[in-house]
């Protein structure tokens, strides 16, 4: 299923941006608000932990989906946590008839078609990555890598426009904020930013960090 291949490109390239985090970087601020580095990281983690679950038919149980502390490792427990996913996510696919997957977190919870949920999750993954490359300073390697890609690109953006865009879907509280509008030319990884209610100029690198805590430049330190 290319799908899953896309997929697993997705958690690769998130990784690859999760490795240059410091532990003293965890107190930076990010693009989701009200979330330190740290939080956001615990989140993405508890995610590839849910996503494995609901793959194997325990997606319902809400205790699958909390948070999971990163300690001093954070690149770490990404890793081990993406490859569990990317694992159980073949054996569901290999179905003949892959199971829907129940997604308590999502909407109704669904249960949703297989390859509804995996696109779900390619969204989070390169979103919540450029998340965590804007709290270190630059994101443009990873937008650069997304873009060389046209599938991956594709399949970001129509996860991106698939969100429901009503007033009652968005919002504090809600996993996203309304659509924003951006100029005729922005690239096709700022758009699906856009659409999700991200700000895709979002300055972190005009901020002090928190406590001192030093910055990478993530464009210049792989």
């Amino acid at each position: 299923m290319r799908l899953l291949e896309l997929h697993t490109r997705s958690l690769e390239l998130a990784a690859t941006v999760v490795d240059t985090v410091q532990p003293e970087q965890l107190v930076l601020a990010t693009p989701c608000a009200g979330w330190p580095l740290r939080r956001l990281l615990e989140h993405a983690v508890g995610q590839h932990r849910g996503f494995a679950a609901a793959a194997l038919g325990a997606g319902a149980d809400l205790a699958r989906w909390r948070g999971v502390p990163v300690h001093g490792d954070p690149a770490g427990a990404f890793r081990r946590s993406a490859e569990r996913l990317t694992a159980a996510f073949a054996t569901a696919g290999a179905a003949a008839e892959p199971a829907p997957l129940h997604l308590p977190e999502i909407g109704d919870g669904g249960p949703f078609p297989f390859e509804r949920a995996v696109g779900f999750h390619l969204l989070d993954t390169l979103v919540h990555a450029w998340d965590v490359a804007a709290a270190l300073g630059s994101p443009a390697r990873l937008v650069a890598a997304v873009e060389a890609e046209p599938p991956l690109t594709g399949a970001l953006l129509t996860a991106a426009g698939a969100v429901p865009a009503a007033a009652g879907a968005r919002g504090p509280g809600r996993a996203f904020a309304a659509v924003r509008t951006v100029p005729d030319g922005t690239g096709p990884f700022d758009r699906a930013l856009a659409l999700l209610g991200r700000d895709p100029s979002w300055p972190a690198a005009a901020r002090p960090a928190p406590d001192g805590a030093a910055r990478t430049d993530f464009a210049k330190s792989r």
